[in-house]
Protein backbone atom coordinates (compact mmCIF):
# COMPACT_ATOMS: atom_id res chain seq x y z
CA UNK A 1 0.00 0.00 0.00
CA UNK A 2 1.81 3.06 -1.28
CA UNK A 3 1.90 6.11 1.53
CA UNK A 4 3.66 8.30 0.02
CA UNK A 5 7.14 9.58 -0.64
CA UNK A 6 9.69 10.96 1.95
CA UNK A 7 13.30 10.28 1.51
CA UNK A 8 13.66 12.15 5.18
CA UNK A 9 10.79 10.32 6.99
CA UNK A 10 12.70 8.60 10.09
CA UNK A 11 16.00 10.82 10.34
CA UNK A 12 15.19 14.26 10.60
CA UNK A 13 16.84 16.54 13.10
CA UNK A 14 15.73 19.75 14.08
CA UNK A 15 12.86 21.98 15.87
CA UNK A 16 10.08 21.02 17.70
CA UNK A 17 8.10 21.91 14.71
CA UNK A 18 9.46 19.63 12.11
CA UNK A 19 9.46 16.64 14.29
CA UNK A 20 6.10 16.73 15.63
CA UNK A 21 3.59 14.70 14.73
CA UNK A 22 0.65 15.58 12.34
CA UNK A 23 -2.96 15.41 14.32
CA UNK A 24 -4.55 11.86 13.75
CA UNK A 25 -7.86 10.65 14.91
CA UNK A 26 -7.54 8.34 17.73
CA UNK A 27 -6.38 4.63 17.43
CA UNK A 28 -8.60 2.18 16.49
CA UNK A 29 -8.60 -0.96 18.34
CA UNK A 30 -9.80 -4.49 17.65
CA UNK A 31 -8.63 -7.96 18.82
CA UNK A 32 -7.59 -10.45 16.73
CA UNK A 33 -7.93 -14.58 17.88
CA UNK A 34 -4.44 -15.73 17.30
CA UNK A 35 -1.80 -14.81 14.44
CA UNK A 36 -0.43 -19.03 13.61
CA UNK A 37 3.22 -19.25 12.29
CA UNK A 38 2.44 -21.86 9.67
CA UNK A 39 4.78 -20.29 7.20
CA UNK A 40 7.56 -22.51 7.57
CA UNK A 41 9.48 -25.41 5.67
CA UNK A 42 12.51 -25.63 7.90
CA UNK A 43 10.97 -25.99 11.40
CA UNK A 44 8.20 -28.37 12.26
CA UNK A 45 6.34 -28.08 15.81
CA UNK A 46 6.10 -31.84 15.53
CA UNK A 47 4.23 -32.85 18.87
CA UNK A 48 3.96 -31.23 22.36
CA UNK A 49 2.15 -32.59 25.67
CA UNK A 50 2.98 -33.10 29.22
CA UNK A 51 5.02 -29.88 29.40
CA UNK A 52 6.98 -30.42 26.63
CA UNK A 53 7.55 -29.80 22.99
CA UNK A 54 9.13 -31.82 20.26
CA UNK A 55 10.57 -29.54 17.40
CA UNK A 56 12.63 -30.12 14.25
CA UNK A 57 15.07 -26.76 13.45
CA UNK A 58 16.40 -28.02 9.63
CA UNK A 59 17.50 -31.75 9.80
CA UNK A 60 18.01 -31.74 13.80
CA UNK A 61 15.07 -32.53 16.16
CA UNK A 62 14.92 -31.54 20.30
CA UNK A 63 12.59 -31.97 23.13
CA UNK A 64 12.75 -28.76 25.09
CA UNK A 65 10.45 -27.37 28.04
CA UNK A 66 7.00 -25.69 27.30
CA UNK A 67 4.78 -25.40 30.62
CA UNK A 68 1.89 -24.26 28.20
CA UNK A 69 1.69 -27.82 26.85
CA UNK A 70 -0.56 -29.50 29.52
CA UNK A 71 -2.37 -32.13 27.69
CA UNK A 72 -0.98 -35.04 26.77
CA UNK A 73 1.42 -36.27 23.57
CA UNK A 74 -0.41 -37.09 20.64
CA UNK A 75 2.72 -39.56 19.34
CA UNK A 76 3.71 -42.44 21.01
CA UNK A 77 6.17 -42.28 23.33
CA UNK A 78 8.98 -44.24 20.85
CA UNK A 79 8.42 -41.47 18.34
CA UNK A 80 9.79 -39.04 20.46
CA UNK A 81 12.97 -39.50 19.14
CA UNK A 82 15.29 -36.18 19.82
CA UNK A 83 19.13 -35.08 18.59
CA UNK A 84 19.19 -33.17 21.85
CA UNK A 85 17.06 -32.88 24.93
CA UNK A 86 17.01 -29.48 26.70
CA UNK A 87 16.85 -29.99 31.21
CA UNK A 88 15.75 -27.08 33.03
CA UNK A 89 12.63 -26.16 34.51
CA UNK A 90 10.30 -23.46 32.33
CA UNK A 91 11.40 -20.20 33.10
CA UNK A 92 15.10 -20.86 34.86
CA UNK A 93 17.44 -18.78 32.79
CA UNK A 94 20.33 -21.41 32.13
CA UNK A 95 19.72 -25.35 31.83
CA UNK A 96 21.48 -27.90 29.96
CA UNK A 97 21.01 -29.97 26.71
CA UNK A 98 22.02 -33.55 26.27
CA UNK A 99 22.91 -34.64 22.83
CA UNK A 100 22.00 -38.30 21.87
CA UNK A 101 23.93 -37.41 18.18
CA UNK A 102 26.50 -35.15 17.47
CA UNK A 103 25.13 -31.71 16.58
CA UNK A 104 27.09 -29.20 14.90
CA UNK A 105 27.63 -25.72 16.74
CA UNK A 106 25.65 -24.18 14.22
CA UNK A 107 23.51 -24.99 10.84
CA UNK A 108 21.73 -23.13 8.01
CA UNK A 109 18.05 -22.80 8.38
CA UNK A 110 15.85 -20.44 5.36
CA UNK A 111 12.51 -18.37 6.58
CA UNK A 112 11.10 -17.05 3.10
CA UNK A 113 9.55 -13.89 2.61
CA UNK A 114 6.05 -13.50 1.33
CA UNK A 115 5.97 -14.31 -2.18
CA UNK A 116 5.07 -10.24 -3.24
CA UNK A 117 8.57 -9.05 -1.34
CA UNK A 118 11.08 -9.63 -3.82
CA UNK A 119 9.72 -13.23 -5.26
CA UNK A 120 9.32 -14.39 -2.46
CA UNK A 121 13.40 -14.99 -1.85
CA UNK A 122 14.87 -16.95 1.26
CA UNK A 123 16.65 -15.60 4.17
CA UNK A 124 19.31 -17.79 5.29
CA UNK A 125 20.44 -17.74 9.58
CA UNK A 126 22.22 -20.07 11.57
CA UNK A 127 20.43 -22.34 14.16
CA UNK A 128 22.46 -23.12 17.28
CA UNK A 129 21.81 -24.68 20.98
CA UNK A 130 21.58 -22.24 23.39
CA UNK A 131 22.34 -22.51 27.14
CA UNK A 132 19.07 -20.37 27.51
CA UNK A 133 17.31 -23.49 25.85
CA UNK A 134 16.45 -21.00 22.32
CA UNK A 135 18.10 -22.25 19.04
CA UNK A 136 18.97 -18.68 17.39
CA UNK A 137 15.50 -18.31 16.56
CA UNK A 138 11.72 -17.67 17.49
CA UNK A 139 9.37 -19.28 14.80
CA UNK A 140 6.24 -18.00 15.71
CA UNK A 141 8.04 -14.36 15.29
CA UNK A 142 7.86 -15.52 11.47
CA UNK A 143 3.84 -13.69 11.36
CA UNK A 144 5.55 -10.55 12.17
CA UNK A 145 8.34 -10.59 9.63
CA UNK A 146 5.87 -11.37 6.96
CA UNK A 147 3.38 -8.24 8.38
CA UNK A 148 6.37 -5.74 8.74
CA UNK A 149 7.97 -6.64 5.09
CA UNK A 150 4.62 -6.60 3.13
CA UNK A 151 4.10 -2.85 4.76
CA UNK A 152 8.05 -2.20 4.38
CA UNK A 153 7.39 -3.52 0.74
CA UNK A 154 4.61 -2.09 0.31
CA UNK A 155 5.54 1.61 0.98
CA UNK A 156 6.95 2.95 -1.97
CA UNK A 157 9.50 5.43 -0.40
CA UNK A 158 12.22 4.51 1.77
CA UNK A 159 11.62 3.08 4.76
CA UNK A 160 13.92 3.36 8.25
CA UNK A 161 12.86 0.24 10.92
CA UNK A 162 14.08 0.14 14.33
CA UNK A 163 14.68 -3.55 16.21
CA UNK A 164 14.70 -3.61 19.71
CA UNK A 165 16.35 -6.64 21.44
CA UNK A 166 16.62 -8.33 18.53
CA UNK A 167 18.42 -11.56 19.24
CA UNK A 168 20.39 -13.35 16.29
CA UNK A 169 18.66 -10.63 13.62
CA UNK A 170 16.33 -12.64 11.38
CA UNK A 171 13.80 -9.94 11.56
CA UNK A 172 16.39 -7.34 10.98
CA UNK A 173 17.36 -9.81 7.92
CA UNK A 174 13.97 -9.90 6.62
CA UNK A 175 13.24 -6.32 6.82
CA UNK A 176 16.43 -5.66 5.32
CA UNK A 177 16.04 -7.95 2.28
CA UNK A 178 12.55 -6.24 1.71
CA UNK A 179 14.00 -3.05 1.51
CA UNK A 180 14.52 -0.96 4.67
CA UNK A 181 16.98 0.82 6.31
CA UNK A 182 17.67 -1.19 9.76
CA UNK A 183 19.12 -0.33 13.47
CA UNK A 184 19.39 -3.46 15.33
CA UNK A 185 19.44 -3.16 19.07
CA UNK A 186 20.41 -6.02 21.43
CA UNK A 187 22.24 -5.77 25.06
CA UNK A 188 24.28 -9.13 24.23
CA UNK A 189 27.36 -8.51 22.55
CA UNK A 190 27.24 -12.32 21.13
CA UNK A 191 24.03 -11.90 19.58
CA UNK A 192 24.48 -9.24 17.78
CA UNK A 193 28.08 -11.24 16.74
CA UNK A 194 25.54 -13.98 15.67
CA UNK A 195 23.52 -11.49 13.85
CA UNK A 196 26.43 -10.14 11.56
CA UNK A 197 26.89 -14.19 10.71
CA UNK A 198 23.47 -14.38 9.78
CA UNK A 199 23.92 -11.41 7.45
CA UNK A 200 26.70 -12.57 6.25
CA UNK A 201 25.18 -16.20 5.38
CA UNK A 202 22.20 -14.43 4.17
CA UNK A 203 23.98 -12.62 1.50
CA UNK A 204 23.07 -9.27 2.70
CA UNK A 205 26.59 -8.25 3.90
CA UNK A 206 26.16 -4.80 1.71
CA UNK A 207 22.34 -4.16 3.13
CA UNK A 208 22.02 -1.02 5.31
CA UNK A 209 21.86 -2.53 8.99
CA UNK A 210 23.63 -0.87 11.75
CA UNK A 211 24.51 -3.64 14.87
CA UNK A 212 24.56 -2.02 17.97
CA UNK A 213 25.67 -3.63 21.18
CA UNK A 214 22.86 -0.98 23.58
CA UNK A 215 20.88 -1.25 26.68
CA UNK A 216 17.11 -0.74 24.64
CA UNK A 217 15.55 1.99 27.00
CA UNK A 218 18.97 4.32 26.81
CA UNK A 219 18.67 4.06 23.14
CA UNK A 220 15.23 4.95 22.93
CA UNK A 221 15.52 7.88 25.02
CA UNK A 222 18.81 9.19 22.90
CA UNK A 223 17.31 8.90 19.40
CA UNK A 224 14.71 10.98 21.12
CA UNK A 225 16.89 13.88 22.06
CA UNK A 226 18.69 14.03 18.87
CA UNK A 227 15.13 13.99 17.33
CA UNK A 228 15.47 10.74 15.06
CA UNK A 229 12.94 9.11 13.75
CA UNK A 230 11.74 5.82 12.48
CA UNK A 231 8.76 4.59 9.91
CA UNK A 232 8.69 1.33 11.64
CA UNK A 233 9.53 -0.34 14.96
CA UNK A 234 9.70 -3.68 16.06
CA UNK A 235 10.48 -4.22 20.01
CA UNK A 236 10.33 -8.00 21.77
CA UNK A 237 11.53 -7.12 25.61
CA UNK A 238 12.23 -9.73 27.63
CA UNK A 239 10.62 -10.58 31.15
CA UNK A 240 14.05 -9.55 33.02
CA UNK A 241 17.07 -8.19 31.22
CA UNK A 242 20.47 -6.75 31.73
CA UNK A 243 22.12 -3.82 29.57
CA UNK A 244 25.34 -3.97 28.78
CA UNK A 245 26.50 -1.30 31.83
CA UNK A 246 24.47 -3.40 34.09
CA UNK A 247 21.26 -2.08 33.34
CA UNK A 248 17.78 -3.88 34.67
CA UNK A 249 15.04 -4.11 33.04
CA UNK A 250 11.95 -5.26 33.94
CA UNK A 251 8.74 -5.88 31.69
CA UNK A 252 6.02 -5.21 34.08
CA UNK A 253 7.89 -2.23 35.22
CA UNK A 254 9.26 -0.68 32.10
CA UNK A 255 6.82 -1.39 29.48
CA UNK A 256 4.23 1.93 29.42
CA UNK A 257 7.65 3.75 29.41
CA UNK A 258 8.99 2.13 26.79
CA UNK A 259 6.59 1.94 24.30
CA UNK A 260 5.73 5.73 24.72
CA UNK A 261 9.37 6.05 24.55
CA UNK A 262 8.93 4.38 21.22
CA UNK A 263 5.55 6.55 20.05
CA UNK A 264 7.63 9.51 20.74
CA UNK A 265 10.51 8.23 17.76
CA UNK A 266 7.96 7.20 15.12
CA UNK A 267 8.21 9.17 12.20
CA UNK A 268 5.52 11.47 11.21
CA UNK A 269 4.23 9.09 8.26
CA UNK A 270 5.18 5.79 10.04
CA UNK A 271 4.01 2.37 8.83
CA UNK A 272 3.77 0.41 11.76
CA UNK A 273 5.18 -0.86 15.67
CA UNK A 274 4.80 -4.54 16.76
CA UNK A 275 5.47 -5.39 20.17
CA UNK A 276 5.35 -9.21 21.36
CA UNK A 277 5.70 -10.21 24.63
CA UNK A 278 6.33 -13.19 26.71
CA UNK A 279 6.27 -15.91 29.73
CA UNK A 280 4.58 -12.99 31.72
CA UNK A 281 0.62 -13.27 33.41
CA UNK A 282 -0.62 -10.97 31.38
CA UNK A 283 -3.65 -10.88 29.22
CA UNK A 284 -3.05 -9.89 25.59
CA UNK A 285 -5.38 -6.84 26.76
CA UNK A 286 -3.36 -5.35 29.14
CA UNK A 287 -0.27 -4.86 26.22
CA UNK A 288 -3.52 -3.64 23.90
CA UNK A 289 -4.45 -1.00 26.28
CA UNK A 290 -1.10 -0.60 27.22
CA UNK A 291 0.14 0.75 23.46
CA UNK A 292 -2.92 2.22 22.50
CA UNK A 293 -2.12 4.39 25.81
CA UNK A 294 1.11 4.94 24.20
CA UNK A 295 0.36 5.88 19.99
CA UNK A 296 -2.96 7.86 21.51
CA UNK A 297 -3.62 10.59 18.80
CA UNK A 298 -1.92 8.60 15.87
CA UNK A 299 -4.31 7.27 14.39
CA UNK A 300 -4.00 4.13 12.19
CA UNK A 301 -5.11 0.26 13.44
CA UNK A 302 -4.40 -1.33 16.70
CA UNK A 303 -4.58 -5.37 16.64
CA UNK A 304 -3.68 -7.38 19.37
CA UNK A 305 -4.10 -11.02 20.81
CA UNK A 306 -2.08 -14.65 20.81
CA UNK A 307 0.43 -16.34 18.88
CA UNK A 308 0.86 -19.78 18.27
CA UNK A 309 3.03 -22.83 16.37
CA UNK A 310 0.65 -25.62 14.86
CA UNK A 311 1.70 -29.12 15.66
CA UNK A 312 2.70 -31.09 11.94
CA UNK A 313 -0.06 -33.08 10.55
CA UNK A 314 -3.68 -32.68 10.39
CA UNK A 315 -5.73 -31.57 13.00
CA UNK A 316 -2.68 -30.40 14.85
CA UNK A 317 -3.15 -28.26 17.74
CA UNK A 318 -2.14 -25.18 18.20
CA UNK A 319 0.84 -24.05 21.04
CA UNK A 320 0.50 -20.69 22.20
CA UNK A 321 3.88 -18.58 22.49
CA UNK A 322 3.35 -15.20 23.27
CA UNK A 323 0.86 -12.36 22.96
CA UNK A 324 1.39 -9.26 20.30
CA UNK A 325 0.19 -5.70 19.40
CA UNK A 326 0.41 -4.63 15.88
CA UNK A 327 0.08 -0.95 15.14
CA UNK A 328 -0.47 -0.28 11.15
CA UNK A 329 -0.50 3.39 10.83
CA UNK A 330 -2.96 5.53 8.99
CA UNK A 331 -2.63 6.02 5.08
Amino acid sequence: MARGSDPKAGGRKGTAAATAPAPHPAVTTRSAPVLIASDWRDYELLDSGGGLKLERYGPWRFVRPDSQAWWPPRLPADQWKADAIFSGREGEEMGRWQFIRRVPESWPMVWNLPPEVQGGAGVRFHARCTPFRHLGVFPEQSVHWDWCTRQIAGAGRPVKVLNLFGYTGVASLACAAAGAEVTHIDASKKAVTYGRENQALAGLEGAPIRWIVEDAVKFVEREARRGNRYDGIILDPPKHGRGPAGEVFKLEESLQALLDGCASILSDRALFMVATVYAVRLSFLALDNAMAAALAGRGGTLVSGEMAIPEAGPNGRLLPTAMFAQWLGPV
